[in-house]
Order: structure tokens, then sequence, then C-alpha cells
């Protein structure tokens, strides 16, 4: 079916889905932590998106449901009977954000992020690394670890956000909120504090400004910046600088570079992906995101694991697509899991930035490579 269709499909499907769950007792929706559900994060709800078919410019169906519950089997069959000849049905099992948590926090088995791998265990750069550059590990001074994703500026054509600090010319790294999970002038370290990094040696920057999020509310980004401390960073990847943005098309072969990870390989199976349940902890219990993109490894390992939140996930011709920040348990090849990524377009829309390079330069024309040359004129902004 084209891309018409397929939307046209998938909202109705959505809807139905919505009817069947509550028909069968199903939960659908965000949940606060307050649920009285033992483990909410074990609902079994279902995800419904567009998926790529066979064909070029076609798309199909995608469902993902958490459990193999007789609840959960019994809607995942009545929405595939709806959703055309071949929808990409998968069992996910539980999605959560990929890593960081408050150091010395309460621990809730049915709502824990999945923790950072450990330092000695990951085969990113977890050392203290100077220039900074893209995923290298970073977190607030009371977090534990997750991954710098990219270097932004202030994007004098947005005002969704208020003022940003630091004035004409600052930089700042972009992150996941649970990564930078504070409030604005909050310490960010380098590495982060899971990985030795500590306050002040280590300070890199302070928290700029966090897209909020709220128990019980639907969410489209887990994002925030963090105003740098010095000009002076790499804004490479191994493609090279990522100055561009696009929207994720499924089938899109991608890239990111993290913290716990490193440098993996992987193909967009799937976007606009709504209802997509993400495990926040007990403090925000868990969140509904809509409109996100899903990404699976092409390699033997998985394509992220916990620790890699906030990493930039990019095409091969150094063109943006998103933000990493969740993953599922199952449902990707080799008995990996899949990754989940905010679409790039709405995480810089929400803090008012846009990549270092994007346009050719910043709104100052100031060179932040720490080269001494002037940002490469070549990027342009697609969004």
């Amino acid at each position: 079916m084209d891309l018409t269709q397929a939307r046209e499909i998938k909202a109705q499907l959505t809807g139905y889905a919505r009817d069947l769950a509550e028909r069968y007792g199903v939960a659908v929706g965000p949940q606060s932590a307050a649920t009285t559900a033992p483990d909410p994060v074990r609902a079994p709800t279902l995800a419904i998106g567009l998926a790529p078919a066979g064909r070029s410019g076609e798309f199909e169906i995608a469902v993902r449901y958490r459990l193999g519950l007789p609840a959960a089997r019994a809607v995942v069959r009545r929405i595939a009977a709806e959703a055309g000849p071949s929808p990409d049905v998968r069992r996910t099992g539980r999605i959560r954000r990929l890593g960081p948590g408050r150091r010395g926090s309460t621990r809730d088995p049915g709502l824990d992020p999945q923790p950072p791998v450990a330092t000695a265990l990951a085969v990113g750069e977890t050392g203290r690394v100077r220039p900074l550059r893209p995923g290298v590990s970073l977190a607030h001074v009371d977090v534990t670890a997750g991954t710098l994703g990219a270097f932004v500026v202030a994007d004098p054509a947005c005002t969704a956000v208020g003022h940003l600090p630091g004035g004409p010319g600052a930089l700042y790294a972009l992150s996941n909120r649970h990564v930078l999970d504070g409030v604005p002038g909050d310490g960010v370290l380098q590495p982060g504090p899971a990985d030795g990094g500590r306050d002040p040696v280590d300070r890199v920057g302070a928290v700029a400004a966090v897209v909020p999020l709220a128990a019980g509310e639907r969410a489209a980004v887990d994002a925030a910046v963090a105003l740098l401390d010095s000009a002076e960073v790499d804004p490479t990847y191994p493609v090279g600088p990522v100055t561009t943005t696009a929207e994720a098309v499924p089938g899109d072969t991608v890239e990111k570079i993290g913290r716990t990870t490193g440098h993996t390989h992987g193909r967009v199976s799937a976007v606009e992906m709504d209802d997509v349940l993400v495990g926040y902890g007990p403090e925000l219990g868990v969140l509904a995101f809509d409109g996100q993109i899903e990404v699976e490894s092409t390699g033997t390992g998985p394509f992220s694991r916990g620790g890699d939140s906030g990493s930039l996930v990019y095409r091969h011709d150094a063109t943006a697509l998103g933000l990493l920040f969740a993953g599922s348990e199952t449902g990707g090849p080799h008995g990996t899991g899949l990754t989940y990524v905010n679409p790039i377009g709405a995480v810089v829309g929400a803090l008012g930035v846009r990549l270092l390079g994007a346009a050719g330069q910043d709104r100052t024309g100031q060179d932040h490579t720490g080269t001494g040359e002037r940002a490469s004129p070549s990027g342009t902004n697609t969004l």
C-alpha cells in the first residue's frame, strides 16, 4: 500500500486497538507510577506504526505487542486480520529507557530503565575525552552515564522554548532528558559518574534546557541540552560532520556511536510508531510516546544497550534522523531487541536548537570545531 493508504489504515487500527484493549481488559496509554498494577510496564499493550513493504515506496502496518498473554494475543489477532495481507507483527517484551538513573535511587523491578553496562564491558568511549566529541560518556552529576549525542546551537528561527542561557555563540551538548535530568545550572560531567566522572574536575558544562515529561501524559521526545564551558570540540562522527536532518523512511540504513556499544549499524524497521510504552522508573511510571522511529540491528549484536541513551542516529550520508532513547527486550534479529528513537525534527523543535554547522555555520558564524576553521557551508537543514 502507498503512504497515504497506510496512514489511513494505521489511524483506524489505532482506535480499534484501543477499543479492543478496553473490551479485553488490557491497559492502553500512559500509566503513572501510582498505578495499582503490580507490574505496569508489563501491561500487554500494542504499538502501531508503518513498516517497509517488499517494494520501494510501499508500506505495511507494524504491530508490536509486549507479552504473549491471552488478552494480548486476542487483540493482536484481531488487529492483524484488519491490517492487510502481510503486517509486520513482533513481540517486543518490555521497553525501557536505555540507561541512566539517579545514583542511590529506589529501584522498582517493574519500572527500572536498562542500567548502563559496566564500564569494563562497554566497547564505546567511557574515559575522559578532550576535546569533547559525539559518542562519549556524559551525564548529570547525580545520574549514572549516558551518551553525548551531538553539538547544537540556538536556532534564532525557533520560538518553542524560552531563552537559552549562554548568549550568542553559545555551544550546547544534546542528549536525553534522563541523561541530563536536573534543573538549569546543575553540573554535567564527562565521563558520567558511573564511568568515574567527578565534580568539579570532570565538569564540562551545566544543564541548560530540559523538555518536560510528566507522569500520565503522552510524550514525543526525551531530550535536553547542556551549556558547555568550552567551545573547543570535535564534532565529527565516523561518517564525518553531521549537519543535515531529515525524516526517517522505513528501510533506511542507519548508524550511531554510543557510550556502551560504540559504532553500530541498523535499519529503520518502522516509523510513526504510536503508543510506544516506555518504563521510566518509580518517579514517572510508564509513559506513552507517539510518532517514534524503530531501529533493528543489521549486525550480530544489538544496535544499542543501556548507556547508549542520547546517541544521535544518522544515515551513512551524514544526515541525522533521530535521538536514541529506549530499547526493547526482544523483537529484533539474532535474538536482540529493538531500539526506539525520537525524530530529530521533534527534538530540535522542542529545544529551539539546530545542529552545529547546519546552514553552514552557527548564528554568529563562529568556529566551534577547535581547528580554527569555519564550519563547512555544505549542510542544509531539511526539516
